[in-house]
């Protein structure tokens, strides 16, 4: 009978010796210098893109003879999965904030209204507003935010 049917335990190294630590922290360093010459920038937050490569590294890793339970993988997609659909409503959130404000910029077409520019205040008729997620409002030919706006008059 062979080594492989007596249940031989092999151990294996996990210590990395001062040489592999300097070659994993250069190729780490030269990896975010290269994003950041891409154009990436450092966050300190997760997305589920993120979240999908850890779990997709965690499986490529697993140790073969204790693999994940199901009910681990199973949890892990679950929580992905409502990462995904808060990120999904986050943007219909956004949106609908939007499309809230311009609407309520819209609504000032027409009257008039007194706004607050520094320390004085500028008063006329609203004749054009812009839309997006911070619409602003024309007033005598000039643009102005909404939050600028101190009181709005029925014409």
């Amino acid at each position: 009978m062979g080594a492989a049917g007596k249940g031989v335990c092999m151990d294996i190294n996990t210590t990395m010796n001062v040489g592999e630590k300097f070659a994993v922290e250069n190729a780490v360093n030269t990896y975010n210098k290269q994003n950041q010459q891409n154009g990436r920038v450092k966050t300190s937050e997760l997305g589920k893109d993120d979240f999908l490569k850890l779990l997709i590294t965690q499986l490529q890793n697993q140790d073969p003879t204790s693999p994940m339970e199901d009910t681990q993988f199973i949890s892990q997609m679950a929580q992905f999965s409502s990462l995904e659909q808060m990120t999904n409503m986050s943007t219909s959130f956004t949106r609908l904030a939007s499309m809230m404000n311009s609407q309520e910029a819209f609504s000032t077409l027409g009257k008039t209204v007194e706004l607050n520019v520094g320390d004085t205040t500028t008063t006329g008729i609203v004749e054009a507003a812009t839309r997006g997620e911070n619409p602003q409002i024309m007033v005598n030919g000039m643009y102005y935010n909404m939050d600028q706006i101190a009181a709005i008059y029925g014409n």
